[in-house]
């Protein structure tokens, strides 16, 4: 089913997050719409790249929207032709830089995706959880069955004010009426007196009865506000903080606002209560009246519990985000960013009536070294029931951003605490008052607190901070958190690194690879229960390459090249070259297995079973492959297309059986490209490639590479290499050139062999070999870096190591 479609499917809480992503102007839903076919077709990231391409499909689009045009003409839908012109209007200002539409439009059809994923992980979560919503269900049960109970008092409450009311109508007119009479028998008047004075004793035992019955009612509702507030509140909250880090928790808050809004009602009821006994004491009072002697504290407590209750119900639903951040909570100077509020008890009669204000940090620590920021943008808003679809109040920002306050005196680099950038937190608060039917309340709500960073180089460390603070402090005003920042339990940090996975590609991690991690962090033990992580070890230790820049690597590289294959259980990914070998020696010839590099940033390999001459098991592994691999060429086309060169330099795949025994083709077949055999791009490709042999499976040890180095090491899949090379340490020098190593050209056999070229004579001549022979390729190599592979001749060899042993 095409992506649009799915999209116009989902259930409501999910179709509103579409529609406000197409809220902004830069793809009307209108084109999204009627070319959704068309658009989901093209390779828009190949057109973010590559100015030609984008031009093309730019042109194309254009083309498609007179073609709607005409079909609204013939339709005669004014507007929509109307919209569709100004739309083509409004695209030509990408005409003189076009790869920002390509890029403008892949950023959408992201967003879309990450829609649907989370739409797709409730569901999964609806289902593996059947018992924990179980539970959650027979609590709102009972809390659904406390509010009808409230409802039913009130009502209840209300005909009891309206027969109090009758009551003392009836005495008002016999008391009138006697008056009025001239009545001269003593007997009678005091027979009437009496009838009186039972009027009167039933009137006051009515008002004391309505009276403890509202102190009954208060009672009740404040024992519902202490649930809601308390705990449903507090809960959501708490799943906020962790659905911002990637729980998939579930945040909606219609619920709680059914809640609160039912209890507020019933308040503001109750108020009027009161004012009703106020109105009766007016017509008629007597000594030891019972009402003004209780109804004064009744009033104040009702008040108080409202007061309370409203301001409690002033949150911030979405939290400060970016479009193009990490995650929430993680904000940079002069970037825009969007939050929503949400006021929890809906009364119509407020719409667009009550302004919400936003302001920064005011409650910020006392010290110099403390960033302070101006919010920019549009800073007020009235709440509305119009931006929500399920008719919530709400205000939402759209287009805010922060600039620094710049600090007078030089004391700017002058901290009383020993925070970095990425460590200081932030506060964004919101302001708006509260008034109905006489009631004044001041609101106020405030975001979880926010990292703000000042380049795009700052964000990974600021969503560590985001990560850790979220996961350990329930206390979302403690902005001095990493002062002194607590441990994690194994239990808590494992959680977090598996919802990194859920959140980015619908799987997270089994019991299995949290294990290898903790291996990998503690050594081998017997329970890792016990076993803590300190902020330092996540984020600070063995810098630049920590334990979280190693993590966030690899899952940056699976969400934008292997989400499929990951999502799908194909990739065993955390496993330990320990237990990677004893698992494939068991195994028969050709088994192999994909796992994460454990030192080259954002790298995975995969290890296979071979025999050797005397039959015993040896394990061969390939050099890894980082996401700037991956972006040239598919993993599945690597693992499908992979070739090294046996005896007589024929060409051979030893991938047969992904561990632990399902046949290749069969496990990734459906991830293959549409075409196959001859007319597969990558087919084509691997002719002119070059194939790297080693007669050994370990390279020369080297300490563990920075991320630098991992991302420029060796030559990339879009020079046509593809090559084997062990691990040990899985540190792999950079391949150089010139390169000396073999040539395999089935087209032509006379152009195999050992040659020398330079990368850019490489790709030309992968590009067009017919118009190179042997002679073209040769070069004068001196004064180049060299490098040595086995079995060839070094140029020279005392001026290099050999990478093999």
């Amino acid at each position: 089913m095409a992506q649009w479609e799915k999209l116009r499917q989902l259930p409501a809480s999910y179709s509103q997050q579409v529609h406000e992503l197409y809220d902004r102007n830069d793809l009307p839903m209108d084109v999204r719409h009627y070319l959704s076919a068309w658009i989901e077709k093209q390779e828009w990231q190949r057109a973010a790249r590559e100015h030609d391409l984008a031009m093309v499909l730019f042109q194309v689009l254009l083309e498609n929207l007179d073609i709607q045009h005409s079909r609204f003409v013939q339709e005669e839908s004014f507007l929509l032709q109307h919209n569709i012109r100004r739309y083509k209007q409004n695209f030509q200002r990408f005409l003189d830089d076009p790869c920002a539409l390509a890029y403008t439009i892949l950023w959408f059809l992201g967003k879309e995706k990450e829609i649907l994923a989370s739409a797709d992980l409730a569901e999964q979560v609806q289902f593996l959880h059947v018992e924990q919503v179980a539970m959650e269900t027979s609590s709102q049960q009972d809390l659904e069955r406390k509010m009808a109970g409230l409802r039913d008092e009130v009502q209840s409450m209300e005909h009891t004010m309206i027969c109090l009311e009758e009551q003392q109508d009836e005495f008002d007119f016999k008391c009138q009426t006697h008056k009025m009479e001239a009545v001269i028998d003593e007997a009678v008047k005091k027979d009437q007196m009496k009838v009186l004075q039972a009027l009167v004793n039933r009137l006051d035992q009515c008002r004391k009865e309505t009276l403890s019955d509202l102190k009954k009612l208060l009672d009740r509702t404040d024992a519902l506000i202490d649930i809601l507030v308390k705990k449903e509140l507090v809960e959501w909250q708490r799943r906020q903080q962790k659905a911002c880090i990637g729980a998939p928790d579930n945040v909606c808050l219609d619920q709680l606002e059914k809640w609160f809004s039912c209890v507020a009602v019933c308040l503001f009821q109750v108020r009027e209560f009161l004012g009703k006994l106020d109105e009766l004491v007016g017509k008629m009072s007597y000594d030891n009246d019972p009402v003004k002697a209780q109804k004064p504290a009744l009033q104040r407590r009702a008040d108080t519990l409202l007061k309370n209750l409203l301001k409690s119900s002033f949150v911030v639903e979405t939290q400060p985000s970016m479009p193009q951040g990490k995650g929430p909570l993680v904000l940079r100077t002069n970037v825009q960013f969007s939050v929503k509020t949400r006021l929890l008890v809906k009364f119509p009669e407020l719409n667009h009536s009550m302004k919400v204000n936003v302001s920064m940090d005011k409650e910020a620590p006392k010290s110099k070294g403390y960033r302070r920021f101006n919010v920019l943008g549009t800073k007020s808003k009235a709440l509305n029931m119009t931006e929500c679809q399920s008719g919530g109040m709400v205000a939402d920002f759209r287009h805010l951003s922060l600039r620094e306050q710049k600090s007078g005196g030089g004391g700017k680099g002058v901290s009383d605490i020993s925070l970095s950038v990425t460590e200081e937190l932030h506060i964004i608060y919101f302001d708006t008052e509260f008034e109905l039917k006489g009631l004044s309340v001041e609101l106020q709500a405030s975001s979880i607190p926010v990292l703000i960073i000042s380049n795009s180089s700052q964000q990974q460390s600021a969503w560590a901070s985001a990560l850790w603070f979220n996961m350990l402090s329930p206390d979302t005003k403690d902005v001095v958190f990493f002062a002194n920042s607590p441990a994690a339990t194994w239990q808590q940090f494992g959680e977090m690194l598996s919802w990194q996975f859920l959140s980015a590609t619908k799987r997270g991690l089994n019991e299995d690879q949290l294990e290898m991690i903790a291996t990998k962090l503690f050594g081998k033990q017997q329970n890792y229960d016990t076993q803590k992580v300190s902020w330092s070890k996540f984020s600070k230790e063995n810098t630049p390459d920590t334990f979280w820049v190693w993590f966030d690597g690899i899952v940056m590289m699976v969400k934008t090249s292997l989400e499929d294959l990951w999502r799908d259980g194909l990739i065993m990914g955390f496993v330990s070259k320990g237990k990677e070998k004893s698992l494939l020696k068991k195994k028969q010839r050709g088994t192999f297995l994909l796992r994460f590099s454990e030192s080259v940033i954002g790298g995975i390999t995969f290890s296979w079973v071979e025999n050797t001459i005397t039959g015993e098991p040896d394990i061969k592994t390939v050099r890894p492959f980082t996401k700037a691999d991956l972006l040239q060429i598919p993993f599945q086309e690597i693992i499908r297309n992979f070739q090294i060169l046996e005896a007589e330099n024929i060409p051979e795949n030893p991938l047969r059986y992904l561990y632990p025994n399902t046949p290749k083709d069969e496990a990734f077949a459906k991830y293959y490209s549409e075409l196959s055999g001859d007319n597969s791009p990558y087919i084509k490709y691997i002719k002119t490639k070059l194939v790297f042999v080693s007669k050994e499976n370990t390279l020369e040890a080297r300490s563990p590479m920075s991320s630098d180095m991992a991302q420029g090491e060796g030559l990339e899949p879009m020079n046509g290499l593809c090559g084997e090379a062990a691990e040990l340490n899985e540190s792999p020098l950079p391949l150089q050139s010139p390169l000396e190593t073999e040539m395999y050209h089935p087209d032509d056999p006379m152009l195999s062999g050992s040659i020398v070229a330079t990368d850019n004579d490489l790709l030309m001549y992968l590009n067009n070999p017919s118009t190179f022979n042997d002679s073209d390729i040769l070069q004068d190599v001196s004064g180049l870096p060299e490098l040595c592979l086995p079995g060839f001749n070094c140029l020279p060899p005392q001026s290099c190591g050999s990478i093999f042993q």
